[in-house]
């Protein structure tokens, strides 16, 4: 009898709690993993080892403990863990477990997994998490396998081919974790480095969603908006900020001026393809310039796609702003793009979440310029990394101090898990009761 009243409660637990609770315990248990004598190759603090865990989880990659040195083979491995169920858990764990756990997902809630999916029916749900976990594992394996080469005759056998997949399941995910100091700056001039590790997090950046509907389609023509949206988005964002890093660092000593030409165009690829979300970097970020630094900000908040392993407010809620923008200048009431019309519910969603987002990260960085005093920019920069849930750091997140710490697992956590959360809470519909009267609000 009492079983059958706990399963009651919990069936009674909101999604987004659920959601939320996963998470925490994740964090909670590989930070216990991390503090384990067996995990470290030195005693590091409770402190240290719940950042490492929250960072991992998020697929954030900010890290107090270098991750090579720090931590023992098993610790690796523990963080290597984290990084795959914090990559996907907001795309497959999420379904799988609240189904295990006998949560039901109503009516509101299966209408919100299924738009975040991308798919026509709510059916198809647990097809898409089953082809999800098999491109996984395969785009892992072949990234380690293509990075083998690289790491095996530097390190040997066992070392290389843990490093191989290592940064391939970091890459996949858009984590940002590697076993180097320096991350991968050794390989700045490397092409295998430099095609195989970007292609990764640009693949798990793009969404599940468009992976199944290019697998599926094979034409343009028939590809889902959303679909032409992200691979429109990306390729657009990619070409900019690679000739844009080019331009602004390509005398500057710290970056780009010291190497040669090719090395110069590969950094300039490789950084442009990783700011966006996936914290890797081959060149030092705490010698960018400023106006680089405030370039990287803007493409760490808008981040990668839906249903995707990366952060930030999405490439698609960037273009739905962007037409929004131009709709209303050019006196049009609704959006069309690739010969579809965009709703004004989707509409209001995009700047629902995009407002949320902007404030946390205000607050975020206030909070932060309290309790710290550095350069803003470097606050900034480190707070839309986190949000972002990037990784990329101008080399201030050892010195934070509790208070820093706690605030930045916490905009890590949000920006992890807040958009999951905002879209459920979206999805559940009140129906009004009251029609009001039209009014006027003078603007701008």
């Amino acid at each position: 009898m009492a079983f059958h009243a706990v399963k009651r409660r919990k069936a009674h637990l909101p999604p987004p709690l659920i959601l939320v609770l996963l998470y925490a315990g994740f964090i909670l248990l590989g930070a216990m993993a991390l503090k384990l004598p067996t995990a470290t190759t030195g005693p590091i603090s409770w402190s240290d080892a719940l950042f490492t865990s929250t960072s991992a989880v998020t697929v954030t990659g900010l890290a107090v403990v270098d991750t090579g040195s720090g931590f023992t083979l098993f610790g690796q491995a523990v963080i290597t863990v984290l990084i795959q169920l914090g990559g996907l858990g907001l795309m497959t764990f999420a379904v799988l477990i609240l189904t295990m756990l006998g949560v039901p997902l109503g009516f509101s809630h299966r209408l919100y997994l299924r738009e975040d999916l991308n798919q026509t029916s709510a059916t198809d749900l647990f097809y898409l998490t089953k082809m999800i976990l098999r491109v996984v594992l395969l785009c892992e394996l072949v990234g380690a396998a293509f990075l083998a080469f690289v790491f095996v005759p530097e390190f040997g056998m066992k070392a290389g081919l843990w490093q191989a997949l290592f940064h391939a399941v970091s890459a996949f995910n858009n984590a940002g974790f590697a076993l180097f100091p320096d991350s991968l700056s050794r390989w700045v001039g490397n092409p295998v480095i430099n095609i195989v590790v970007p292609l990764l997090f640009i693949f798990g950046g793009l969404g599940f969603t468009v992976a199944a509907d290019i697998w599926q389609q094979r034409e343009w023509r028939r590809f889902s908006l959303h679909t032409k949206l992200m691979l429109v988005g990306t390729g657009a964002l990619l070409l900019w900020s690679t000739l844009a890093f080019a331009l602004m660092e390509w005398t500057n000593p710290a970056t780009l001026g010291a190497l040669e030409w090719p090395a110069r165009m590969w950094a300039s690829w490789f950084q442009a393809a990783s700011t966006r979300t996936a914290g890797f970097n081959t060149v030092d970020i705490g010698g960018l310039r400023d106006s680089t630094s405030l370039m990287f900000i803007t493409l760490m908040v808008i981040g990668a796609g839906s249903t995707s392993t990366g952060g930030g407010i999405k490439v698609t809620t960037f273009i739905i702003l962007i037409l929004a923008t131009v709709a209303f200048f050019r006196r049009r009431e609704t959006i069309d793009i690739f010969g579809r019309s965009i709703g004004t519910g989707q509409i209001l969603k995009v700047l629902a979440l995009a407002m949320i987002s902007i404030l946390l990260i205000f607050i975020a960085l206030f909070g932060m310029l309290l309790l710290h005093e550095g350069e803003f920019l470097d606050l900034a920069f480190e707070t839309a990394s986190a949000f972002g849930t990037v990784g990329l750091s101008r080399g201030i997140t050892s010195d934070f101090d509790t208070g820093g710490r706690i605030l930045i697992m916490a905009i890590m956590f949000a920006g992890r898990v807040g958009p999951l959360t905002i879209g459920f809470l979206l999805a559940s519909k009140t129906p009004r009761r009251i029609s009001y009267p039209a009014g006027t609000v003078y603007l701008g």
